[in-house]
Formats: structure tokens, C-alpha cells, sequence
């Protein structure tokens, strides 16, 4: 493949693969920014901790070369981008036009590269899924980079990127599942109008970028679920099995792809919503036998131990690992050594954020409005043929 620099990787190996890099562990988006914390470097020393991550499955990231990343973006914004990275300052015109250097989208050492390989690992998840398989990069899931603009956090599109790449390499119905706290305006700016194409999207109403309506139908194939503060595991649970499940059953698709952002769960200081961690392994297992090509990746998430622990058991569910009540003390080992430094104080952690992988579930009375918001949805089903 000419646009992305990789190694050889087995195309028959009939396990999950994870896709990382050491990029992640010491970049930071500057000291005060949500993305300040480790988590890539996190989900991989946990895996490994647990005896979950053997060599066998573990496939180095590419970084992908600015060429491959114009199926999406302008060239205009990727040598910007680059300029940025080479320079580590923008100018004002290159700050409005692309928005680059700002609050959201800072300046800092890998810029560039950072995007690039969890960029990388998503076109290069395409070609290995020609044939089938599950793949997680925990780095993607930067679903609001726009075409021509870096936008919340995210300098590249990957998710679009990954679509692309599987629609080249075979996949013709893909369907995007977004449980990110936040909408998909990247996925869906790219893809409202493409028939081929289910996004479903299931976002806290009133959060940034405050856009994903319930009325928003694309081609009709367009389905945003806005959610109310404090949704938790029941209200999930809902969603997942009367409104994902069939949408996606229905659809039928050659290959799926989930944004599984871990912004949702209750100890993250970037939403309102409080479910556990099981609600998201519940829609990973749910979704994995509805389609020949599976791609799970990461999202928002801003608490380092929440984020660690949510989609270290991702890959745990995707394997059909048992997750133990306690952790062994290696893997309790790598989560006493995070840190959350805070804009005034280092946050601490409680101690099953150490001691345990999985959340004691939040349940509850369904929120009138969750149901309201999936009957409408419901009533819009459409069976794809």
C-alpha cells in the first residue's frame, strides 16, 4: 500500500487484534487540557498486566503519510497541520482558517504524528479486515475533525478515514455506532448522504458541539439519539437492544464500526452521565456477531483510571476474557502509578478505580424522555434491502 508505512502483519490470524503505539504514552496536549492524561499507554500495560495482550495479537501503528489522509481532508489542512507540528506555532490566519492553535486544539510536540499513526491504524485496520475479523485501536475514535479544520480535540477524522478504508477493501454497507458523550459531526457531515452508510449516534442533549437533533435523518439511514443528564445503565440497556440492535440488524451491514467513548461512565468530568462501565462491554459483545468485519475504537475520555479500566475490559470482551472481581497486583500496580494532576489539586483516585476493573452497574428507572427519543427512532425504522 503506498500511502501508509507498516510492517508485515499475518492477515490469517483468527484473534482480535489490537492495534497501539508507543506514541501515546508521553504526549500530552499540554499540562492544563483534557487530554493531559495517559490512556493508550494505560489500556496497553493493563492488557499486559492481565496476560490479555500476547504478542501474536498486538500489531504496531502506522503513521499514515499526508497523501492517504486526503480521502477526507484538504491538502491545505494536513501541510498546516504538518507546519504546525515543524514550527510548534501557528499563525493567526492558519488559527481561523484551520483551527489550529486554540484552547481545544493546541500546539504541542506530536501534533501531526500523534493523528497520523492512530490515523494509520485505522486504514490500515480496513486492509486487514478484507477478510473478516475483529480489530480495536484504542486511539481512534477522533470523530469530530472536519474536512478542512482541526475541531473538539481532534486534529483527524479517523473514523471516516477507517470507513473509507473498508469500503476500499471490500465493505459495502458499514454501519458507525457512536456511544461517545458527544455527537458525531464529523461522521455525519461526512456521511449524511450516503445510502450505504447507518449512523447511530447516542450523545448527552445539550453537550458540545450541540448538534446530533432526534430529527436529523440524513437519507433516512441518519439516527442521533440526544440523551438527558444522569442516563444510566437501564437507559442504556434500552437504547441498545430496541433501538441499536435492530437498526444495525436491519441494515445488515458488510462491516461495523464503534466509537466507544468512555465519556459516559460517571466519574468523567466531561459529561453528565453516569452509567458504568458494563453498559459499553454490553454493546461491544452485542455487536460483534452482526457483521464479517468488526473495528472498536476509543473516543473521548478524561479520567485516566475510568478510561483505562473501560476499554482495557473492551478488549477483554472482544477476546471472551473472564474479568475477576479483584485485580492481580501487577495490573493493580499500573493504575496506582496514574496520575491526575488538576487545574488547583491532583485528583486521587477511589480505591476500586485500583482495585477492580469493572464498575458496580447503575441502574434505574428508564428516563421518560430515553423512551420517548426510542420510539420515535422505532417508528423511523426502516428495513434496508
Amino acid at each position: 500500500m503506498a500511502d501508509v508505512i507498516h510492517a508485515p502483519v499475518m492477515q490469517t490470524t483468527p484473534q482480535p487484534r489490537f492495534i497501539g503505539s508507543e506514541i501515546y504514552r508521553h504526549s500530552s496536549y499540554g499540562a492544563w487540557h483534557p487530554l493531559r492524561v495517559p490512556r493508550v499507554s494505560t489500556v496497553m500495560d493493563l492488557c499486559r498486566a492481565m496476560g490479555w495482550l500476547p504478542s501474536n495479537q498486538f500489531v504496531l501503528s502506522p503513521r499514515a503519510k499526508p497523501a492517504a489522509l486526503t480521502g477526507f481532508h484538504t491538502p491545505e489542512y494536513i501541510a498546516a497541520l504538518k507546519a504546525a507540528e515543524a514550527a510548534q506555532k501557528v499563525t493567526e490566519p492558519v488559527r481561523q482558517r484551520h483551527g489550529l492553535g486554540t484552547p481545544s486544539n493546541p500546539v504541542f510536540p506530536e501534533m501531526y504524528r500523534r493523528p497520523a499513526t492512530s490515523a494509520g491504524a485505522s486504514l490500515l485496520a480496513g486492509e486487514l479486515l478484507a477478510r473478516g475479523g475483529i480489530i480495536y485501536s484504542p486511539a481512534g475514535g477522533t470523530h469530530h475533525g472536519l474536512p478542512d479544520r482541526a475541531n473538539g480535540f481532534c486534529y483527524l477524522n479517523e473514523p471516516v478515514l477507517a470507513i473509507q478504508s473498508l469500503r476500499r477493501n471490500g465493505a459495502q454497507r458499514i454501519a458507525f455506532v457512536d456511544i461517545d458523550a458527544h455527537h458525531a459531526d464529523g461522521g455525519e457531515y461526512a456521511f449524511a448522504d450516503h445510502p450505504d452508510s447507518l449512523l447511530i449516534s447516542v450523545h448527552e442533549i445539550n453537550r458540545w458541539p450541540r448538534s446530533g437533533a432526534l430529527t436529523d435523518v440524513g437519507l433516512g439511514q441518519v439516527f442521533n439519539l440526544p440523551v438527558p443528564a444522569g442516563l444510566h445503565d437501564d437507559d442504556m440497556a434500552l437504547i441498545r437492544d430496541d433501538v441499536i440492535l435492530p437498526l444495525v440488524t436491519g441494515f445488515r451491514p458488510d462491516a461495523i464500526v464503534l466509537q466507544c467513548g468512555a465519556d459516559a461512565v460517571t466519574e468523567d468530568p466531561q459529561s453528565r452521565l453516569t452509567l458504568s462501565n458494563n453498559a459499553h462491554w454490553a454493546i461491544v459483545a452485542a455487536l460483534r456477531p452482526l457483521a464479517p468485519r468488526y473495528l472498536v475504537l476509543g473516543g473521548g475520555g478524561y479520567n485516566p483510571w475510568s478510561v483505562g479500566r473501560l476499554w482495557s475490559g473492551v478488549w477483554a470482551t472482544l477476546n471472551g476474557h473472564d474479568i475477576p472481581e479483584v485485580l492481580p497486583d501487577p495490573a493493580q500496580r499500573v493504575l496506582s502509578a496514574l496520575r491526575w494532576d488538576g487545574p488547583q489539586r491532583r485528583i486521587m483516585p477511589q480505591p476500586h478505580w485500583i482495585a477492580r476493573l469493572r464498575d458496580d452497574p447503575r441502574p434505574g428507572p428508564v428516563h421518560p424522555d430515553v423512551r420517548e427519543a426510542a420510539k420515535h427512532l422505532i417508528a423511523r425504522q426502516k428495513i434496508w434491502v
